[in-house]
């Protein structure tokens, strides 16, 4: 088995390169419904920040006024109230400094609390439409698509993604609004304190600038790759888990662990090349801040111990406004800092949210019309009228000009070797994919002017991979009947033939069949299957070899089972057993995607053709085939190993 390149393959790279302004497209598009929540957070970040910045600033006041026998009208304009309401004793001030500090830190944790609730609330509201956005984008999608994508990739968007999203509308935005108003907050008091000195603290941040310049467009890239790589070692762990029962039979954990190990070591690669970055970047970010703290001190001290403005400056500095100097550049440092991470996190955000609109904006080949009309199954007659299908619209075809008809209550039969392309003429009706060419009709109307949901709801379909959902027998019987009364659900049960052995089940219909209903056999699954489609009651039925999996007694129930079920509905039937469908009204015989055999089970075998030979080697007739048919199968077995397998 061979393992897919991931460093090549990034199978959403197509959907991201078509992405523009992922960003502002969540921000607009998501984030307007939960204004007033982004706006509470904030307008709250700003108000609890500013107040953040009170305490120095009442420091510096208390330093020069309080403690040096001055009065606050006689320092520098740090108090903005008039002067009358300003106290002129040293216990007045003393007091009045602590009710400002005090008052600071008591509305400050309000603003504090009202931000953390306004942006988790817009974040979280944010995450939840995208996630269910997508998921309902994802499962619209044409079968097609997922035949190219893995479900761990499709699980890492999902999940993965949007937590990014989450991380940054709320970590991100107020980091990010912390920033800007320490930034703009401290900048503009240190101006206001001293010009001169100001200058000194600010002059690492073009510096700054530059460098987080340089660090965003180097660890861009470097998060797609991340983002594409876990979704690998998710896809990985997922077929592992989900083949556990074939790797043990097999005894090929140890291949597997070498195999998961590969996809890990590729994240890991990946991943360490961002970390390496970021780990240079952050310190080198702090040094530079670091910068400015120390010339703070530096020149603001000599000026202060010496009292003589050092070099260029003038004027005299008091210790009040050097201590809230000293405190305000450290203050500045860890936001300056910060500001990488804001940019971390703002790239993984968008690296995240290009696949999560490159998968929201992939289209499919089928067209859908949300204002065709409803189908009403009056007859059921289904005519297929030169159809034509590829997988690939310019690769090779599948289905080539393919014609019949089938009147309702008719049963037709599909046969033929594997690779034929029966599956494929069945899943165009259900229009898990379009035709190319050609025409589908129900009772004279083209499936494709009808709506998608009334098409599938009109049809019951049960394959040979009969899938359960996690959840009861119930559950999984009464899944796209919802409303179904217990006594239905039993009902529908026994025509399946799956009453008996769910009631020696543990709980009965309320036992847990597990994950994909592996706690149960094959047959079971499929009868369970059967019995979903039994009580859904449809117009027309679709059995893609619904009894592969059961023993030839339990075949035998079931079949009688499906004769009554198939009576006065019409029938479309899959079958290698030939058995099964020798008394269906119609038989086709598909090879090479073409019917070359049609007619009844007894005219077909007087032909002597590939229906009698199929019949020939189930009977045990091995040895009156014709040589060519043999050598025909030779070739069509060497094709499917190949991997053209289009049944």
């Amino acid at each position: 088995m061979k393992d897919v390149d991931w460093d090549e393959d990034d199978p959403f790279e197509e959907q991201r390169e078509r992405v523009e302004s992922p960003m502002r497209r969540l921000l607009f598009e998501y984030g307007r419904p939960y204004w007033f929540s982004a706006t509470v957070g904030l307008i709250s970040s700003v108000l609890a920040r500013a107040l953040d910045l009170l305490p120095a600033l009442m420091l510096a006041v208390a330093i020069d006024a309080i403690f040096y026998d001055a009065t606050f009208a006689e320092q520098v304009p740090l108090v903005v109230l008039p002067e009358a309401w300003l106290p002129t004793s040293q216990d007045g001030q003393f007091w009045f400094v602590v009710a400002v500090i005090a008052g600071s830190f008591a509305f400050g944790a309000i603003f504090h609390w009202l931000r953390n609730w306004g942006f988790n609330a817009f974040s979280q509201s944010v995450q939840h439409d995208v996630r269910t956005a997508t998921y309902d984008k994802m499962q619209r999608l044409d079968m097609e698509f997922f035949a190219n994508k893995q479900t761990g990739e499709m699980m890492s968007v999902l999940s993965n993604d949007v937590n990014q999203l989450e991380r940054f509308l709320n970590e991100g935005m107020n980091s990010a609004t912390r920033l800007i108003v320490m930034v703009i907050g401290i900048t503009f008091l240190l101006f206001w304190l001293e010009p001169q000195l100001a200058l000194v603290s600010l002059a690492p941040v073009p510096l700054i600038a530059v460098f987080t310049y340089v660090f965003v467009k180097k660890i861009q890239p470097k998060y797609a790759a991340v983002r594409s790589s876990v979704g690998k070692v998710n896809s990985r762990l997922e077929n592992n888990l989900g083949g556990i029962n074939v790797i043990k039979s097999s005894n090929t954990e140890r291949y597997e662990s070498g195999r998961v190990e590969n996809v890990s070591q590729n994240y890991y690669d990946k991943n360490w090349e961002a970390i390496w970055l970021r780990i240079k970047f952050f310190p080198g970010l702090q040094l530079i801040s670091g910068i400015g703290f120390v010339l703070t001190f530096l020149v603001g001290g000599y000026w202060v111990f010496t009292g003589t403005a050092p070099g260029p400056f003038t004027g005299t500095l008091e210790t009040g406004v050097f201590v809230a100097f000293i405190m305000y550049t450290q203050q500045l440092v860890w936001p300056m800092a910060q500001f990488g991470q804001v940019v971390n996190m703002y790239q993984r955000a968008a690296a995240s949210s290009e696949r999560i609109f490159g998968l929201m904006d992939e289209e499919g080949r089928i067209e859908r019309d949300e204002e065709a009309d409803e189908l009403e199954v009056r007859e059921g007659r289904v005519e297929y009228e030169h159809v034509s299908f590829g997988y690939d619209e310019d690769g090779e075809r599948v289905i080539d000009d393919i014609s019949f008809a089938a009147d309702g209550g008719e049963t037709v039969a599909l046969v033929g070797p594997t690779g034929a392309g029966k599956s494929t003429v069945l899943k165009l009706l259900l229009r898990l994919y379009d035709v190319d060419e050609g025409e589908i009709r129900i009772d004279g109307r083209n499936v494709r002017d009808v709506s998608l949901s009334s098409l599938r709801r009109s049809m019951g379909y049960v394959g040979q991979d009969s899938f359960l959902f996690y959840g009861t027998v119930e559950e999984n019987i009464t899944y796209g009947t919802f409303e179904a009364s217990r006594e239905e659900i039993v009902e529908a049960a026994k025509a399946a033939e799956a009453h008996e052995f769910i009631q020696n089940l543990p709980d009965g219909y309320d036992t847990m069949v597990g994950e994909r209903g592996v706690k149960l056999s094959g047959g079971q699954r499929q009868r369970v299957a059967i019995a979903r489609a039994v009580l859904k009651d449809p117009d027309i039925l679709v059995l893609d070899e619904a009894t592969s999996d059961v023993d030839t007694e339990t075949e035998m129930l079931i079949q009688r089972s499906i004769d009554d079920l198939t009576e006065e509905r019409t029938t479309f039937a899959i079958a290698h057993r030939l058995s099964t469908i020798k008394d269906a009204d119609q038989i086709l015989v598909l090879e090479g995607g073409s019917i070359v055999e049609r007619g009844s089970h007894d005219q077909l075998l007087e032909n002597e053709g590939l229906y009698s030979h199929l019949w020939g080697v189930q009977a045990g007739e091995i040895e009156e085939l014709p040589q060519e048919f043999i050598e025909r199968a030779q070739r069509r077995t060497a094709r499917t190993e190949a991997g053209d397998d289009d049944d």
